[in-house]
């Protein structure tokens, strides 16, 4: 009896050294993704969830002929071919039931750690949550400047902030005046100089109407109007009235996609005609924005982090935006490639750690640089801030403009406006009539 422990013992010994012990411990990699699937939102929750499963599709299976290293190898290669597993969770775009989810995945689940959530109200109390319990949380998708202001230790974002696309926003006004948008001449600046705003009273939407304002005074922009109205609601027959009266030459928007697409039928029903439409993505970037509204989008701006174009800027964008088509029968949007990117980068941390100990996670994603070749989004690549005012925040992170237009076929979609250089059609202007 002694002499068979001694052997058993002696072969545990031998398989050790082969294969290290966390490989062999660590087979599952648990990852709680907590998104909209449910409620006003819930279009960009389906292209949320479908970006992170292609993300871990790839991850968990040897895919050749992508162009990223985690599709080489199956699994984790540094943790013996560890595969993600998602557990997703529906926080309707309630803050505290992220926040109880956000309990349940890291108590019950024991989850390794948590990506999420789309608003940036939820991401807020989510965040708190890991934040409490030192649970490392990689946040994709929620652009509300404050969130990477917080100092905490355990939260990371991939994709920019609000300044960063409100930024854009005025730089393509700016470059109107100067004559650098392709396909349109000079436009004084004068005919643009009046703006107004309406955002939804959220944490994001609080946000973003803020930064605009700050925003048009540094470029010399009047804010005729700025309001805040109710999210999901059911009439916005009087905001529009009151952002009628202001008289803006351009109209600003930051809306989920119910409100968004409530907002361009009243606008319509109002007959209202601004030179200018710009949504703050979200619910003007839906699937469901263009198929409910049709041809009332022709001319309406919005900014993204990902346009079907980029394929013919990035090889690698191409390959993985063919799989998402045939998997969902769309192009990948702003929304599905940041999840997508979130469970990339996800990936890299986890390679670098070699582990799924939350100190190991900290360290490799504080000293984490994936490179701008391996991204489907047109970024140089991710690095996180660890010292400043925005610990934790992607510093190499850019945005894009987009406009929708109707193709000689019929067909609608966004083209890019804005970088200049990489526009990719001319722009309409002014804004056609509904």
């Amino acid at each position: 009896m002694m002499k068979s422990a001694s052997k058993f013992l002696a072969i545990l010994l031998i398989v050790g050294v082969i294969v290290p012990a966390a490989a062999l411990a660590e087979r599952e990699i648990k990852i709680g993704a907590i998104y909209p699937l449910t409620g006003g939102a819930a279009a960009a929750g389906r292209e949320l969830r479908a970006g992170a499963e292609l993300a871990a599709e790839i991850v968990n299976n040897v895919m050749p002929d992508i162009d990223m290293s985690m599709a080489k190898s199956s699994g984790i290669k540094n943790m013996g071919g560890a595969k993600i597993t998602l557990i997703f969770k529906d926080h309707e775009g309630n803050p505290t039931l992220g926040a109880d989810l956000a309990k349940k995945l890291i108590l019950d689940d024991k989850v390794d750690g948590i990506l999420g959530c789309y608003h940036s109200s939820v991401t807020k109390t989510v965040s708190s949550v890991a934040e409490q319990y030192g649970v490392p949380m990689i946040n994709g998708s929620s652009t509300s400047p404050e969130l990477t202001k917080r100092g905490f230790k355990w939260f990371w974002r991939t994709t920019p902030h609000d300044v960063w696309f409100t930024k854009d926003l005025f730089e393509l006004l700016k470059g109107l005046s100067e004559g650098k948008v392709k396909g349109v001449k000079t436009i004084p600046k004068n005919e643009l100089i009046n703006l107004a705003s309406a955002c939804e009273k959220t944490e994001w939407g609080s946000f973003v109407s803020e930064v605009i304002e700050q925003f048009a005074k540094e470029y010399g922009y009047n804010v005729r109007k700025s309001l805040l109205y109710a999210k999901e609601a059911p009439d916005l027959s009087s905001e529009v009235r009151s952002l009628k009266a202001a008289k803006p030459d351009a109209m600003l928007f930051a809306s989920y996609t119910s409100d968004a697409i409530l907002m361009v039928k009243t606008l319509k029903a109002q007959k209202i005609q601004p030179k200018l439409i710009w949504g703050q993505d979200a619910g003007f970037e839906t699937p469901e924005f263009k198929s409910a509204l049709g041809d009332s989008i022709v001319g309406i701006l919005t900014r993204t982090v990902f346009l079907p174009q980029v394929v013919q800027l990035k090889e690698v964008a191409g390959q993985v935006n063919s799989l998402y088509k045939a998997k969902v029968g769309n192009d990948l949007t702003g929304a599905s490639a940041r999840s997508f990117t979130g469970v990339q980068t996800w990936v890299h941390v986890l390679e670098k750690a070699g582990s799924t100990q939350p100190a190991d996670i900290q360290k490799a994603a504080n000293a984490l640089q994936i490179p701008g070749n391996e991204l489907v989004v047109p970024w140089a690549g991710i690095k996180f801030a660890t010292s400043g005012d925005e610990i934790g925040q992607n510093v190499l992170g850019s945005g894009l403009i987009g406009q929708y237009q109707k193709s000689p076929d019929g067909q609608i979609g966004l083209q890019i406006i804005y970088p200049f250089d990489v526009a990719s059609a001319d722009m309409i202007y002014p804004f056609p009539k509904f």
